[in-house]
Formats: structure tokens, sequence, C-alpha cells
């Protein structure tokens, strides 16, 4: 089937950008509260602090790390520097503190990988980033994975950028709203709100340096040990 096929202004690589930002395409991201089952088991939140959290993770933890990976992966690969890559996925595997949460990134990146694959057999740097993780040089951890799935479908850098941290987002609404902590029209208007705050994560992470990679958010991370120490659960971070 041919690639090249347009109408008007709207591409193939279009199409593959709602594709991969769907959420019924299965990288397991739905299983991931990012720790609010913890919080709300605590009972230590309230329907008015999703947004605050949510825009926590983009400003200070998401978008300095994920965002940042996901820019140099794309650079990487326009200079066919496949260590880059290497190193950005080692970099970024490191700065996962939380193994609870360190090991969902890499399970969601293979799966990602691994379904990407089934319909893109012809991309060299989706085939030898693929042998690397097999092989155990990679992690594979799912910003990482998540580039180079996406550079393979022609989607630019920054529409890229756009889907990881509107994924994350809405990630993060649909456990509140499984949970009850909020109902649908109160997940859209936090949805809309934080629309300014993506687009600034973007613009502040998307062409920083791999060196300049970054986090502070201690009380997350926290959050987020809680939850790796509870003995029930219902979603895996």
């Amino acid at each position: 089937m041919s690639t090249d096929v347009t109408i008007d202004d709207i591409t193939i690589p279009d199409i593959s950008f709602l594709q991969l930002s769907d959420s019924f395409f299965p990288t397991g991201l739905y299983t991931m509260s990012n720790g609010i089952e913890s919080l709300f088991y605590q009972k230590k939140i309230r329907p008015t602090d999703i947004q605050e959290l949510i825009r926590t993770y983009l400003l200070q933890q998401i978008g300095p790390t994920d965002c940042t990976a996901l820019g140099n992966v794309y650079e990487f690969i326009a200079k066919a520097d496949m260590n880059g890559i290497l190193r950005t996925d080692r970099v970024l595997f490191s700065m996962r503190l939380i193994e609870e949460v360190r090991a969902a990134s890499v399970r969601s990146g293979i799966q990602l990988l691994r379904c990407v694959k089934t319909f893109i057999n012809s991309d060299e740097n989706l085939n030898q980033f693929q042998r690397m993780v097999k092989s155990g040089d990679a992690s594979g951890i799912y910003p990482v994975s998540f580039a180079v799935a996406c550079n393979s479908l022609s989607i630019p850098k920054k529409r890229a950028a756009l889907m990881l941290l509107y994924g994350f987002t809405v990630s993060m609404i649909g456990a509140a709203l499984r949970m009850g902590i909020i109902q649908h029209y109160e997940g859209q208007e936090i949805i809309h709100n934080l629309k300014p705050s993506i687009l600034l994560s973007i613009k502040s992470n998307i062409d920083r340096p791999i060196t300049g990679m970054w986090q502070f958010a201690p009380a997350l991370d926290i959050i987020q040990i809680d939850h790796e120490n509870m003995s029930s659960k219902m979603f895996i971070t």
C-alpha cells in the first residue's frame, strides 16, 4: 500500500499520530495510576488535587526527563547515532528511582515495540533498537521506545512529545475516574486546563541536551514508594 496518499494536508503520519495516541493502542498505560491509588486509600487526595498533581508531574518530572529523552532520541536518529540512543535509554532508566515505576515503564516500552513491529518491518532504527533490547543492551524504557516507534511512523518530534505528555495526562485522569475521585466532565475540564502546562513542558524540554536531563519532585517519589509497598492494589503504579 502506498504511504504517499494525502487528502489536502492530511497525511499517513497524521493517522499514525491518532493511532498511537488512542487509548485503544495496547501499551498498558491504563494500568498505571502514578501514585493516585495510594493517595486514594490513604484518604489524602481530593478531586481538586488531581489537576495540580498532574501539573507537578508534567513540569517537574515527566517533562524534564521523558520529554528530554524523546527529543534526544530523535536527534540521535537523525545523526545515525545508535550509541546515543542507548545512552539515553540508560540515563533515563537510572533516573526512574522507584523499582515498580521503572519496571512498568520498561514493560510498556517493550510492548509498544512489539506492537509497532507487527506492522512496521522496514525501519532499521526500530529493528536495531529492538535487537538491543532483546540482547539486554537497552532496557526499552517507554519514552525511548516511544520515540523510536514514532520516528519509524514519520511522526514529527514535537507531535510525538505532545502524544507522550497527553497520554500520560489521560492515563492519570483515567485512574482517578476508575477510583471515583472525579467524574468524566471534571476529567475533561482538567485536561483542558492542563493544555498550557503540556505545551510549556514540551517547549522547555524538547530541545534540552541529555546532559541537562533532570527531575525534582521528592513528594511524588514518596507517593510512588507508598504505592510500591501496598499489599493489595488495582494499578501497577
